[in-house]
């Protein structure tokens, strides 16, 4: 089954046995934006089509962000995008992106473990947690032994929610964040990302 299955939260809470809850978790940490990013993203926002599809969602609001914010963590960590992930024929499909450990090997592999979930919406955001929820899982099933939070995001390019899972439940956070607030939003994509950095190092000294 793939990820798209799962059109609703609700469905898939329930189909994997998941305990939800909202809580606020995440406490921003303040990230550095350019000016000509900000510039950029305001000029891109004002002329150009940038929400019309999933697709030009992705590339032109969610990517861009995520994007500066990897480039800080580039050393431990690469930021997969639309790569297929399949854990078993109940788990399968192609999430937006995709943080994961960067291989020894090189940056062709597609190494172990992932660390966070992007998936991009139009608004419906009840079926973007679904799926989002159905990655997480498999990105959790897959990582195997010792256990680490893996963390979800999922936006429709205006605003974004986030999401963490802990062992079986799913915690959201209450207050979303918007592209109409650049440095709330980095900050707390700056903190998710620092929290997975902080489980790899743990997990490099294990």
């Amino acid at each position: 089954m793939a990820f798209s299955s799962y059109k609703t939260l609700g469905e898939a809470v329930k189909a994997f046995q998941i305990t939800y809850t909202e809580a606020d978790f995440i406490t921003g940490v303040p990230f550095p934006i350019s000016d000509y990013f900000r510039q950029d993203l305001q000029l891109m926002m004002r002329e150009g089509v940038v929400d019309n599809s999933e697709f030009a969602i992705c590339e032109n609001l969610i990517f861009p962000i995520l994007k500066e914010v990897w480039k800080q963590y580039r050393t431990h960590f690469l930021l997969w995008s639309h790569q297929s992930l399949t854990c078993d024929e109940t788990l399968s499909g192609f999430p937006e992106y995709i943080l994961a450990k960067r291989s020894p090997l090189g940056k062709v592999v597609f190494d172990q473990p992932y660390f966070l979930l992007v998936e991009a919406k139009q608004d419906n955001f009840d079926a973007g947690w679904g799926q989002c929820l159905a990655e997480m899982i498999a990105a959790q099933r897959l990582n195997g032994e010792p256990p680490i939070t893996i963390f979800g995001i999922v936006s429709n390019g205006a605003t974004w929610q986030f999401g963490k899972l802990e062992a079986n439940t799913l915690t959201r956070n209450i207050i979303p964040y918007t592209i109409y607030d650049l440095d709330p939003l980095f900050a707390g994509v700056n903190a998710v990302f620092q929290q997975c950095e902080a489980q790899l190092q743990i997990l490099l000294t294990v």
